[in-house]
């Protein structure tokens, strides 16, 4: 069902140009930060500290692994189960970094609402993934007499050194159908999946990742929910803390 007043879902695409290589690890094979001590904020996450903890938010995710050449995927976002193209949801697209494909944002803004699931890809594939959606979204119950549709899609360039055959655009209609039908609640898988397969961030393996928030009920008791598909330069830094930076580089950043 549609997300209600006191629910709000984020979907974030970062983009990117410094990669390094760092060999592909899964979230799940490791305790998440706030396991280990690591909780940022003063607001507590819901109970599955992911998107899905907003109501009614579904991900689906397919990961694209072929030979040594190819590492990327398709990850779905689903406001709610129902169509969304007849059960549309309030909506925004703030850009914070202009350097990007991203598909669909003008109607977006000048409606204020979202009309299909958020897929996010690598770079090249953003014009097959929207294709797919739209030959889906066509597909279903109530949308014969549709003419119109504005996908959204977002990108990051994984170009580099894990999905070095980008170019051949290694994403597939059906897959972008697996991704958008496999969609579910509960929780999100997390790190090299999806369309993080491929990805980079603060100089590690980055990937996709999520969280969630709960506002107290005296500032109206709201859950806030993001995912973001990392792929950025920078230093790490936990709790203030430079993570695999060598001790001549912090001397060097400090003076």
């Amino acid at each position: 069902m549609p997300m209600n007043s006191r629910s709000l879902a984020i979907a974030a695409t970062v983009f990117a140009g410094l990669v390094f290589d760092f060999t592909p690890l899964r979230a799940q094979d490791r305790p998440r930060a706030r396991e280990l001590g690591v909780a940022p904020g003063v607001l507590p996450p819901g109970p599955l500290n992911a998107i899905t903890d907003v109501a009614g938010v579904l991900v689906g995710q397919v990961t694209v692994i072929e030979a040594d050449s190819v590492r990327t995927g398709i990850t779905a976002i689903l406001p709610h189960a129902g169509n969304l193209f007849l059960e549309r949801v309030p909506a925004a697209i703030v850009v914070g970094n202009g350097f990007g494909k991203l598909l669909g944002s003008t109607q977006v803004n000048e409606l204020g609402e979202l009309e299909t699931p958020i897929l996010l890809t690598c770079t090249l594939c953003v014009w097959k993934a929207a294709d797919a959606m739209i030959e889906w979204m066509l597909a279903q119950p109530g949308m014969e007499k549709v003419r119109s549709i504005n996908p959204v899609v977002g990108e990051t360039n994984d170009g580099y050194e894990l999905n070095v055959a980008i170019r051949s655009r290694p994403i597939t209609a059906a897959q972008v159908r697996q991704a958008l039908t496999s969609a579910h609640g509960g929780p999100v898988e997390e790190g090299s999946v999806g369309a993080g397969t491929g990805t980079r961030a603060f100089e590690w393996k980055g990937g996709i990742g999520t969280s969630s928030r709960k506002v107290p009920a005296s500032a109206g008791g709201y859950t806030v929910g993001v995912l973001v598909q990392s792929n950025f330069g920078g230093v790490l830094q936990i709790m203030g803390a430079p993570v695999g930076m060598s001790r001549a580089r912090m001397q060097t950043a400090r003076s």
